[in-house]
């Protein structure tokens, strides 16, 4: 078969390596890819939010199954103009996908099928929203209702840090119009879990659970950001919590999916806080998260090409999927600066000192020449020697580290102990990535 995976990212990188696994696989592309998924797919340049792009590349190439990996392109309804076009598509259509677009069409969901989750209310007037600042105590949690790439949740700790929040939310914009209407939520306390559902029509069927990391800094510091590394399994997940989160969440949602109309093909994020053995649901987002996807992949035995296939074919619940035993820890290095503004091609050094057995996604990088960036025979990491191709940054996330190990220790020893051999300038990470993770 010919496969077409859209983006670009560590999560995309993921996706591609276990493809690439597959026998099954004729022909792999990705679009536009990085310069790590270069290594296993042909990558095309074509950006991810360019639909009428996308679909003349497959039609080119004949592609037989496309794989979506942002959140974008699925809202903007990448799913619906290639499936009228005759390909097979894993990944929800544009009605589904307001699952992750609008977190009032989320919530309004859940009430809708009683499944358990934070009180809210949603604005869309500033001063309405300035007026009711507190309204749940503080912390007070505002979320930008629309796609913020994952940086539009505020934690705001007091009246002055709410206000400020405000403004910037609905005043300067800083989320673009994500910002128009902002959701206001109870602050939850409890551990964070992530769980990844493969679901068809007929059938939800959870991964391997995950925990992420969003805080920029250790000990859950400092400013939120689209995930600092994950682990897997999570330490949080019992044989009775995953029984209670089956029965109260993930049943009443396929039940609420079939019941809206909402025919959700592709794979289901559910974000949960856990307060004292008691799941609630924080979010949906409506793909593979990331950068939970680069620890639960690597651990997935199955051929993913078998799943995606089942998905698209609603017969999802016929498929056996088998996983590894072993655990995986994955620590993000990230440019300097990240979440906020950050300078990029800077060149990366010690990727060729990485253990065989540890695997390195990349998530913002590009191949640029050392010539062009003025640092040939500088002495910089990745920049001794006569002029050449190099990797460079390109994004604030910038790689993902991934170990295996029998155990959650060794996994994470492993992902520390290279990471640190991997070099570039301002490089930051998270050195407490893989313990368990409390408000």
């Amino acid at each position: 078969m010919k496969v077409l995976v859209v983006g670009g990212g560590g999560r995309e990188h993921a996706i591609c390596w276990k493809l690439a696994q597959s026998p099954k696989v004729d022909k792999l592309y990705c679009a536009p890819g990085n310069a790590g998924i270069e290594q296993v797919a042909e990558c095309v340049n074509v950006g991810a939010e360019d639909i009428e792009g996308i679909c003349a590349l497959a039609a080119e190439k004949a592609i037989d199954l496309a794989v979506i990996g942002p959140e974008v392109p699925l809202a903007m309804g990448i799913t619906d103009e290639l499936e009228s076009r005759g390909i097979k598509v894993f990944g929800p259509n544009r009605k589904c996908s307001q699952l992750e677009a609008s977190k009032s069409f989320t919530k309004a969901f859940l009430g809708r099928h009683d499944i358990p989750t934070a009180g809210y209310k949603e604005f869309t007037d500033k001063e309405e929203l300035l007026d009711a600042a507190g309204i749940y105590g503080y912390p007070m949690v505002l979320k930008a209702d629309g796609l913020a790439a994952g940086k539009g949740v505020v934690i705001a700790e007091n009246e002055a840090d709410a206000k400020a929040a405000i403004e910037e939310m609905m005043g300067q914009k800083v989320f673009g119009s994500a910002g128009d209407k902002v959701v206001v939520e109870e602050f939850l306390t409890g551990i964070e879990a992530s769980m990844l559902c493969f679901v068809d029509e007929n059938s939800i069927v959870p991964m391997e659970s995950a925990q992420d990391y969003k805080r920029v800094f250790d000990g859950d510091k400092g400013p939120n950001t689209g995930g600092m590394g994950t682990y897997s399994p999570s330490l949080v997940f019992t044989p009775e919590l995953e029984k209670q989160i089956r029965e109260q969440i993930l049943e009443p949602t396929l039940k609420g999916f079939q019941e809206d109309g909402l025919d959700f093909k592709g794979v289901l994020f559910i974000g949960l806080m856990i307060s004292d053995d008691d799941p609630k649901v924080i979010e949906f987002n409506n793909r593979f998260g990331d950068p939970e996807t680069q620890s639960v992949l690597p651990r997935l035995e199955s051929d993913l090409l078998d799943i995606f296939l089942a998905v698209t074919e609603n017969r999802l619940a016929d498929v056996d999927i088998r996983w590894k035993d072993d655990k995986a820890v994955c620590v993000v290095a990230a440019s300097g600066g990240y979440p906020g503004s950050y300078e990029k091609n800077k060149v990366i050094g010690g990727l060729d000192k990485v253990d065989d057995d540890v695997i390195v996604f990349h998530a913002g990088t590009a191949k640029k020449n050392t010539a062009e960036l003025g640092c040939a025979g500088s002495g910089k990491p990745g920049c001794s020697g006569e002029p050449h191709m190099a990797t460079v940054t390109s994004g604030g996330r910038v790689l993902g580290v991934t170990a295996l190990g029998k155990t959650h220790e060794e996994a994470r020893a492993k992902a520390y102990d290279n990471i640190k051999r991997i070099r570039f300038e301002g490089m930051q990470y998270r050195s407490d990535i893989g313990t368990i993770n409390r408000r």
